[in-house]
C-alpha cells in the first residue's frame, strides 16, 4: 500500500491523528526534501527511515520503490500540503496504479483550497492551476482565459510582477493573496491588481493568487 499523507503547510499542530499513526507504521517514508521533513517527524517522535523522493530523482527511484511496494507499505510526502499538488507525488501515483498497487489517500491541509474558502470569492466552481508559467505569453493567454473562480501559486519573487500584468489584462477582477497560511504572519490581501500593488512592496513567504468575481463593498 502506498499512502499519501498530507501533511502541515506551515503550522505543525496540524498534522492529523491519522497521520502520524501511518507515518509510524510505515516501512519507510518518501519526502522531497528530508531535512524538512524530519523536522516535522522529529516533533511527533515519528522515528522512521527517510528516502528523498523529489522531481529529479523520481525516474531513477521509481522502480525500486514499486518493488518495495509489492511487500511493503510506504508513505509519502511533499514538503508540505497534499502530495501530488504541483509536486512529484503525481509520478509515483500513477506508476502505482499501473502496477495494480493499492493507493490511499490520508487528507489534510492544502494550500489552494485553505485560500480559497477564506477568499471571499464564490467557489461553487473554480479552477486550480498550479504555478502560472515564467514565461509572459504563456501567462496572458492563461489570464485572458479566465471564466470564473481561478487560483494559483506563485513565487514570491515574480508576485509583483504578475500583478502588473493582471492589471492590463483583468483590471475589473477581484484579487486574493493569501500569504504564509496557517504561519505566524498569515495575511490575506483582497482588492483589484492595481489596488494591491499600491499596498504590498515586499513579498515573502509562499504565495496563494486567486482572481474572481466579488463585492467586497460595506452594505
Amino acid at each position: 500500500m502506498l499512502y499519501i499523507v498530507s501533511t502541515p503547510i506551515g503550522n505543525l499542530k496540524d498534522l492529523s491523528f491519522r497521520a502520524v499513526e501511518v507515518l509510524k507504521d510505515v516501512e519507510y517514508i518518501l519526502a522531497e526534501d528530508t531535512r524538512r521533513t524530519s523536522i516535522l517527524l522529529s516533533k511527533y517522535d515519528i522515528n522512521k527511515k527517510l528516502i528523498s523522493y523529489n522531481d529529479m530523482n523520481k525516474e531513477k527511484k521509481t522502480k525500486n520503490i514499486i518493488n518495495d511496494l509489492l511487500n511493503y507499505n510506504v508513505a509519502l510526502v511533499s514538503d508540505c500540503g497534499t502530495p501530488g499538488i504541483s509536486d512529484p507525488g503525481f509520478y509515483l501515483v500513477r506508476e502505482c496504479v499501473r502496477n495494480n498497487i493499492l493507493i490511499s489517500p490520508i487528507p489534510g491541509p492544502t494550500a489552494f483550497v485553505s485560500a480559497l474558502v477564506c477568499s471571499g470569492l464564490p467557489t461553487d466552481k473554480f479552477t486550480f492551476y498550479g504555478f502560472l508559467p515564467k514565461k509572459e505569453q504563456k501567462k496572458i493567454q492563461i489570464l485572458k482565459d479566465i471564466k470564473h473562480t481561478t487560483i494559483f501559486y506563485e513565487s514570491p519573487h515574480r508576485l509583483l510582477k504578475t500583478l502588473v500584468t493582471i492589471s492590463k489584462i483583468l483590471p475589473e477582477k477581484k484579487i486574493i493573496i493569501g500569504r504564509e497560511l496557517t504561519k505566524k504572519f498569515e495575511t490575506f490581501y483582497r482588492g483589484t491588481a492595481r489596488e494591491l500593488l499600491e499596498q504590498i512592496k515586499i513579498v515573502k513567504g509562499e504565495i496563494v493568487l486567486i482572481i474572481g468575481e466579488g463585492d467586497f463593498s460595506r452594505h
